[in-house]
């Protein structure tokens, strides 16, 4: 950070590692509520009697305000700073969370989520950037993967927070209300180690879509096959026999490689001269995966020993793709570049489940692994290429 440049090298490092624990947290925190939130809100509806296009619907909201909000996320912490700007939007999400309990028209909540998940997509916007660089160059891998690992038990513990306390009540609404709220604390701590671009001149959104394309595919391919998978697996889990436990179990053993992995992958990442190998690897697993599945599904543990080693390693297009992206990129750039980060993986968002359902309708149970492969095969091209382009 800029402003500690001048210090010596033990107290940036002791800086750097306190905004480390600060970001991570919030986010972290973040990520619990919304664990909490989104089955939280499926099921009140459900209840309310709408049905699932509906529900489906107030859920796409979502992806949508994210792709809405990330344009707007340097602009915004450009003039107000990042912390300021973190606790805005702790406050905006908290709120809209709690607004939840008190409305209870259908169209409000579409609104609520809107706001909801804009503030949702700031916050991570400005966490991955803060993180990014904090992050000692050296040590960028093993500290995302931490990341990683810290959200996706984050992730994991909300749903059994709502296993706990049910959807009844004002119980479930001001728990996530407290545990956002809680997660100012972390960033008030280390206001002073924040990130600072305030004096810099505007740095466009969009040119970062392209300008380290084979990071911002990576997000794309995760959220496309992430979002796509975990919508669409169950459905495909049906159609070739699998009980409606067997096909949840084997989507825990993802999320279960994808906790275990991301440190490891981390760590590795950073003892490569180029990231993108490191991609490369993952592109070329997550499609021998895809590739295999439809020959193995008569067997329900060589598809978990599968799924184990398939999700956490396709999970590494995200936490390396922000690795590389964070080693490309420095300052307001590297802000702009993460905006662009987020808004790629919200459009994959958007696209993952369509292709997969049109992938299913046109080809059958095939077509699941197939258009999942198809992701990984054109992503494995366009890293293949560059990695060429870059010896000649």
């Amino acid at each position: 950070m800029d402003s500690l440049q001048q210090t010596p090298d033990h107290i940036v490092v002791r800086s750097s590692w306190r905004a480390l624990v600060a970001a991570i947290a919030t986010i972290s925190a973040v990520g619990v509520a919304i664990g909490l939130g989104i089955p939280l809100l499926s099921v009140i509806l459900e209840s309310r009697g709408h049905s699932a296009t509906m529900i489906g619907l107030n859920a796409a909201v979502a992806g949508i305000a994210s792709i809405i909000a990330a344009p707007f996320a340097a602009s915004i912490a450009a003039r107000l700073g990042v912390v300021p700007t973190l606790l805005v939007m702790l406050l905006i999400g908290a709120c809209s969370f709690f607004g939840f309990y008190v409305f209870s028209d259908f169209w409000v909540w579409v609104i609520l989520r809107v706001f909801l998940h804009f503030a949702l997509t700031v916050l991570f916007i400005l966490s991955e950037y803060w993180i990014n660089t904090a992050a000692p160059p050296e040590k960028r891998g093993l500290v995302l993967g931490v990341y990683a690992t810290v959200l996706s038990l984050g992730f994991a513990l909300g749903p059994w927070l709502f296993s706990r306390i049910g959807s009844t009540g004002i119980t479930p609404f001001a728990v996530g209300f407290g545990i956002i709220i809680f997660a100012m604390l972390p960033v008030l701590l280390a206001w002073k180690e924040s990130p600072d671009f305030h004096e810099e001149e505007h740095v466009p959104f969009a040119p970062f879509i392209w300008a380290v394309p084979t990071a911002t595919a990576a997000v794309f391919v995760f959220g496309a096959v992430e979002t796509g998978g975990f919508a669409l697996f169950p459905v495909y889990g049906a159609r070739i026999g699998y009980s409606e436990a067997h096909a949840a179990l084997l989507l825990t053993t993802i999320g279960l490689g994808n906790v275990l992995m991301q440190i490891p992958i981390g760590l590795l990442s950073d003892h490569v001269q180029d990231r993108r190998k490191i991609l490369l690897v993952c592109a070329l697993v997550g499609l021998a995966g895809m590739c295999v599945l439809p020959f193995i599904t008569g067997n329900w543990y060589l598809v978990a020993g599968l799924f184990f080693i398939w999700g956490g390693v396709v999970a590494g297009l995200y936490t390396v793709g922000l690795a590389h992206l964070g080693s490309q990129l420095t300052g307001r750039e590297l802000a702009s570049a993460n905006a662009a980060f987020v808004f790629c993986y919200a459009v994959g968002m958007l696209v993952g489940p369509q292709a997969l359902g049109l992938g299913m309708d046109a080809m059958g149970p095939s077509g699941f692994a197939i258009s999942l492969a198809v992701f990984f095969a054109a992503y494995a091209l366009l890293v293949g290429s560059r990695l060429i382009s870059r010896r000649s």
